[in-house]
């Protein structure tokens, strides 16, 4: 009993320095949780590239970002990132002052991963973070260039699909922004757009050319979903509700 005794506080102090040699393992858990936390903000479905997935991840708070590998999302296995983060951790029972670590992590971006997956610990490759060009800026849709320019007919007048088409021609447009003119029962709807994602808003600007008026205008957002039908030429002749 009495050896028993004399061990416990052996015990304790062993214990003691289990806890003070955890230290740097509760900094590497925090630093893990930083890159956990990086994955779910590239976690998705819309397709990306290798760069645009970097691109993403170097704006995350506290990541560096020092690998990209892979083509894009939806190819093969998707796009791993190597990434490195920070994690501190203190107990002042036994540190001196609080322990901090950088460690570096593997992030998959692919429609397979599980949402809020553990990253991977990887060691961290030699060289600089990686630096990402931002990406190009879609080109503008001309509403105020497109309004004055396109004809107006008087009321009981008749609108020329041909004018209209050579009123487009004549603004000179980035290839980009795709156009589509119809006709139908004495008026003309006019879209431009831009190739969307699948996934996000599609950047769209309708037109309407009517005897009596001539109307520019950009569908609502929801509208401008994916399958809602916003950016079609059939919306510009017939335009639908507003959404409440």
């Amino acid at each position: 009993m009495r050896r028993l005794l004399l061990l416990a506080p052996l015990l304790l102090f062993t214990a003691g320095c289990g806890v003070a040699q955890s230290s740097e393992g509760k900094a590497t858990d925090a630093a893990r949780e930083v890159a956990r936390k990086a994955g779910e903000q590239l976690y998705g479905q819309r397709p990306r590239t290798a760069e645009e997935v970097g691109r993403s991840a170097s704006g995350i708070e506290g990541v560096e970002v020092l690998r990209v590998t892979g083509t894009s999302t939806h190819d093969g296995d998707g796009v791993d990132v190597i990434v490195r983060t920070s994690g501190s951790a203190y107990n002042r029972w036994f540190d001196n002052e609080e322990v901090a670590v950088r460690r570096c992590f593997a992030v998959r971006v692919s429609p397979k991963s599980e949402w809020r997956a553990d990253p991977r610990d990887v060691d961290c490759p030699d060289g600089l973070p990686l630096t990402f060009a931002p990406p190009p800026e879609p080109p503008r849709l001309p509403h105020e260039e497109l309004d004055a320019k396109l004809p107006r007919v008087p009321e009981g007048g008749r609108v020329d699909e041909a004018e209209v088409r050579r009123t487009l021609a004549a603004l000179d447009l980035d290839p980009a922004i795709r156009t589509e003119v119809k006709a139908d029962s004495g008026r003309v709807g006019v879209l431009l757009s831009v190739k969307g994602n699948g996934f996000d808003a599609q950047d769209c600007l309708l037109a309407r050319v009517s005897p009596g008026a001539t109307e520019v205008w950009t569908p609502p957002r929801i509208q401008r979903m994916p399958g809602e039908g916003g950016c079609t030429v059939d919306n510009a002749l017939d335009p639908a509700p507003p959404p409440h």
